[in-house]
Formats: structure tokens, sequence, C-alpha cells
């Protein structure tokens, strides 16, 4: 059900449909200032024929202590006023000094699909990256603070997706990953939540699906580490100094014409990636996607056709290295991708095999002393 409401301003009469069950608005001409108050009233995004506003989008969800609770503590700190989030059931709010939106929903933080594209057409402004902050659950229970891409590239059409996501697809990694777990890492010390915190990256997993440049900040492991309002408070700080909200420079701004513009892609090892973990802690090194073992189904082929020809060996291990490098390739432009294989993860046909594919498609592979 749509609403028109018309003003006429110096003689020109402009129409706003507003439609309540989109919750968003548009504007059937050029607004004239009286329609940008009525414009406010309503919450509507007025359109403009110069470049679309790029701004951050950080999500959170009501249902998760630890995305709500990190949240809450970015929105206390100064700057934000709420706005219209323009998309059903949702809040919103806005740091305008900074380019940010805070959209919080009330579902599972891998259920809503497609929020940069669905924020560009309620609002006009075009989403550049994308933060969601949410708990992390580990057989461990250890507490932790972790920093991941997301995909789900090794499964195949039509496997299920129980954690969200689309079978072969990775969303482009937020070039922050890299600097912004060291920032944590600073955090996390100056708070004095390490040891008792480990400050890991994790493997490339689950959804939602997104055409953004995106991460995932998570709290862990358990439902009393979950809430902690001091971690919740150093996950705050990280996005307010990462994207230099308080006036400082933001962390992790991609430039690809800078001389360190070489990209590490991870291949192979555990989901808490530790020897491609040990080289991105170094100052200067960017990380795309990790692609741990489990993300590389391979089938045992005979040691011979092992050894003679690699399209023998079976498996979904292919479709996600090249899914991998290409969303990594999009999300640094200008940046040379360089794979890096945890060799000891590896059996001898398997690193045959893979290092076999990667010069197939013309992706170098990469040394530690190759990214400092």
């Amino acid at each position: 059900m749509a609403m028109l409401l018309k003003t006429t301003s110096s003689g020109l009469l402009t129409t706003i449909a507003i439609s309540k069950t989109l919750n968003k608005c548009f504007f059937t001409k050029a607004a004239s200032p009286a329609t940008l108050r009525l414009a406010r009233r309503f919450h509507c995004s007025v359109p403009r024929k110069t470049t679309k506003k790029m701004v951050t989008l950080i999500v959170a969800t009501t249902t998760d202590p630890a995305s709500i609770n990190p949240a809450n503590a970015l929105l206390a700190m100064p700057g934000w006023d709420p706005t219209p989030s323009c998309l059903q059931d949702m809040k919103g709010f806005g740091n305008g000094a900074g380019g940010v939106r805070v959209l919080l929903h009330n579902k599972g933080i891998v259920e809503e699909d497609d929020l940069d594209r669905r924020w560009e057409e309620a609002t006009a402004e075009r989403v550049d990256e994308l933060i969601f902050l949410s708990k992390h659950t580990a057989v461990s229970n250890r507490p932790a603070l972790t920093v991941h891409p997301i995909g789900v590239p090794h499964l195949r059409p039509g496997d299920p997706a129980p954690q969200g996501g689309r079978p072969g697809w990775a969303a482009p990694p937020s070039p922050r990953i890299g600097p912004w777990l060291r920032h944590l890492k600073k955090l996390a010390q100056a708070h004095n939540l390490v040891p008792e915190f480990e400050i890991t990256l994790e493997g490339t997993h689950h959804g939602p699906i997104t055409n953004t440049p995106t991460m995932f900040l998570e709290i862990g492991s358990t439902d009393e580490y979950w809430k902690r309002q001091d971690a919740a408070q150093v996950i705050a700080l990280l996005v307010w100094e990462g994207l230099g909200l308080g006036g400082g420079a933001a962390v992790g701004n991609w430039n690809g014409e800078n001389d360190k513009n070489r990209v590490l892609l991870g291949i192979g090892g555990g989901h808490y990636a530790p020897r491609h973990m040990d080289i991105v802690l170094k100052d200067g090194v960017w990380v795309g996607h990790l692609l741990s073992g489990y993300s590389l189904p391979m089938e045992d082929p005979s040691q011979s056709k092992a050894e003679t020809n690699t399209k023998e060996i079976g498996g979904t291990w292919r479709e996600a290295i090249k899914a991998g490098f290409e969303a990594t390739q999009s999300a640094f432009p200008g940046g040379e991708i360089l794979a890096h294989l945890d060799h000891k993860s590896f059996k001898s046909w398997q690193k045959n095999a893979i290092t076999g594919f990667l010069g197939e498609q013309n992706i170098k592979i990469g040394k530690p002393n190759d990214f400092y």
C-alpha cells in the first residue's frame, strides 16, 4: 500500500510515494527545499543525480548477545543518530561524519541475504563494505575474539547450506581483515583480555550472501563469554577506531598502488589457520580468503594417477580455490594475490595436485617472506 503526498514550492509540484510495506520512499521529480523538509519528516531517502554516497554497513542481530552488545557499545559512542533503516522490521542508526550505518534486525545473523543490494535499493546509498557482529561457537568452548571472511565455495550446487550462503559462492573479503586482526590483538591486550581470550582468524565459512567486501567479528565461545561486556567493548572500539570514527586515521584502507600490495590467499590447514596467522600478524600483511582443509574436498585417487593427472582427483577443491581467488582479486584491485599453502596439512598427492592446479590457473605461490 502506498501513500502519496504532494507539496508545492516555487510552482514546482513534487509527488512523494511512500511504500509502507517496504518502508522506503522515492521522489518522482527533483526535490525542492520544502520537499526535503517533508522527506525528513517521513524519513525518506532523496536520490540525487550525483554519484551515490558510499557507506559502511554494520549489521547486528538482537537475538544474539555477542552481536547486540558490541552494537550497543558502539552506539553509545558520540555521533550516532537514529535513522530509518528503510528495510522492514529493522532499526537503523547513522554516524554522518563517517558515512557509517548500523542496522539491527531480529533474525539469525546469517539469514538476511543481499543486505548490500537491498540497502542501496531502499536508500540510494551504495554499500562499499559490510561488517557483521556475531557470536562464535567452538567444541573447545575456549574464549576467543575472531575475524574472518565468509563463503561456502566448496559446496556443490544443490547442497544444503545450513549456515547460510549459496553453494560455490565466496563474498569478497574485506581488505581490513588483516589490519583489524592486528589492531584487535592490541586492543584486547590493552583491556586485559589476553591471554584469557584467544585472538584469531577463522577460515572462510557460512553466509549470509553478499557481493560487497565483508567480514565477521565474533565473540566466543559460550554463553558466559558472549555476554561479556568487556569483550563487547573491545569489539566496539575496534569498529570505532578501525573506521576512523573518533577522528583518527582509519585502519586497513586498501590502496593497490602501495608498495605493499601482495595479498595472502590461505590454502589448507585447520579452521583457525595457525600457519597463515603467523604471517598475517606481521605488520603490513594483507589477507583474503582462507580455505581450510574442509573447504578443499579431495577424493583420494590411486597414487599413480595422483602423480600424473590432477584431473583424476575428484572433489570441489578446484572450484573452491578458483572462487576464493576470484573473490579476493575483486576485493583488492591492483593487488598481487599469492597463494600461501599450509604444506604440513597436505599429503604429497594433495600438495602435488594443488600446486599443479595453481600453476594451470596462473596463481603464484608465495613463501612467508614474500608477504613482509
